[in-house]
């Protein structure tokens, strides 16, 4: 297994619709990364073979809140490369760019029905310290 930093997010597109299944086309999915790169959005890739396994998209911030960090927007392990240290790789990689750029916390959001993704972010030393509220518009 192998973790890459993507510059071109096509072979990101089809795992990355497992866990966003409405960002659209390929098309509409490109030009939005376009847009969420121009804001410091990067993606990783971890290949099994020269296939994409599992991608995490993330950026750096900076908040009162949080001080210097890193926000992990997206973490996706194909359905056919479960259980096989994908998402681990991506986020031992985030951590050590998280360590290497000087942010001092890694962030994410998980969906509450997503209890196998709960047990890997805790065990990957992630503690629970919020909940996320939203309000549609």
């Amino acid at each position: 297994m192998t973790v890459h930093e993507l510059d071109d997010f096509t072979p990101a597109y089809p795992v990355l619709r497992e866990l966003r299944p409405d960002i659209g086309s390929l098309e509409d999915f490109l030009a939005q990364a376009e847009q969420q790169q121009a804001q410091g959005y990067r993606m990783i890739a971890a290949y099994s073979g020269d296939e994409v396994a599992a991608v995490a998209g993330f950026r750096a911030g900076l908040c009162f809140a949080w001080g210097h960090h890193v926000y992990v927007d997206d973490l996706v392990t194909a359905s056919s490369a479960r259980r096989q240290g994908h998402a681990a790789a991506l986020l031992a990689w985030i951590d050590e760019e998280a360590r290497r750029i000087g942010a001092d916390q890694v962030h994410l959001d998980s969906g509450t029905h997503r209890h196998e993704a709960h047990r890997r972010y805790l065990t990957s030393g992630f503690d629970i310290s919020s909940f996320h509220f939203t309000k549609a518009r």
